[in-house]
């Protein structure tokens, strides 16, 4: 990625190169209990001219890090993980934010949140954002007003250690017997993602990380039928525990697969606020995307196959 990316342009160059990209299209603000969610395929990403695109859109603090990564696919799998966060939130200004010009910040434990520039002209939206990627898909899903968690795995995605191994390492021990309920080792693993890719989510969503939020702590309610439970929105139910009182069940989740390739996992606080049945089943708009170059709405389509979550 070091010969393919380059490390500094003058201003000159980086505003010709920006003004050369068509604009991003402006996208409608989610409603109250929807979640966008945008991806990249990296493997379909090989244009070298559109990567160092990307880099100036970086921070100079980020582009270190990008470049500071050990290998080049390490390096572009974090260029395009920054570049997605970046552009999508742009689609969300009517126009009015340079991608460039996007601010972060992160809480105590680490997690980014997004800082809108001052400006009168308009009422910038509270948006949320969380991002999640492997080696061959990078999501970043988005809320307006109510936090957000997003996990992607691999189906195909093998372990080291057994999976019941790991799940009594992680898991809280009714998962663990959930798990241990399938003889089959390929079903137990199929679950064993599921399980944490619903974890993750309720993690991140959270905005502590992993080691402020132990998975063991937790459980993701499961039937006694072998199957997760999925009604309108699947619940977390929490472990009692006195260390833990900001895990709660204000949450509602929606699973699926997308491209029959990759388990994802969203987690959304639920608005209390709202009229109506707090419990109303979430929206989800999908789009992969190759930022300025086109986007495709794939929700509706055979590469969304919801598990659970939605009606």
């Amino acid at each position: 990625m070091r010969r393919l990316l380059c490390r500094d342009m003058s201003p000159i160059v980086s505003r010709r190169l920006f003004s050369s990209l068509p604009p991003l299209p402006p996208s409608p603000l989610p409603s109250r209990r929807e979640t966008h969610l945008w991806y990249i395929v990296p493997d379909e990403l090989k244009d070298t001219s559109l990567l160092n695109q990307y880099m100036e859109l970086l921070s100079p603090c980020e582009r270190q890090r990008v470049l500071s990564m050990d290998g080049e696919r390490l390096q572009k799998g974090a260029l395009l993980a920054r570049a997605l966060v970046r552009t999508t939130l742009a689609r969300y200004s009517d126009s009015r934010v340079d991608p460039r010009s996007i601010k972060f910040e992160r809480n105590k434990f680490g997690k980014p949140e997004m800082v809108w520039q001052h400006d009168d002209s308009w009422t910038q939206p509270s948006l949320q954002f969380n991002v999640s990627h492997t080696s061959s898909l990078i999501a970043c899903g988005i809320t307006l007003d109510v936090r957000i968690g997003i996990d992607v795995e691999e189906k195909q995605r093998k372990t080291i250690n057994s999976t019941l191994s790991l799940a009594r390492r992680y898991f809280s021990h009714s998962e663990v017997e959930y798990l241990g309920s399938f003889s089959d080792s390929d079903t137990q693993q199929r679950e064993f993602i599921k399980l944490w890719t619903l974890k993750e989510a309720y993690v991140k969503a959270l905005g502590r990380g992993f080691s402020g939020a132990p998975f063991k702590y937790f459980t993701v309610q499961l039937e006694a039928s072998k199957g997760m439970q999925f009604s309108r929105a699947l619940e977390v139910h929490v472990e009692a525990d006195s260390d833990c009182q900001y895990l709660t069940n204000n949450w509602q989740f929606i699973l699926f697969e997308l491209n029959s390739s990759h388990y994802v996992s969203i987690c959304m606080e639920k608005d209390l606020n709202l009229s109506g049945d707090e419990n109303d089943p979430l929206r989800l708009k999908v789009w992969k995307t190759i930022p300025f170059v086109g986007d495709e709405l794939v929700s509706g389509t055979d590469a969304v196959k919801y598990i659970s979550g939605l009606s």
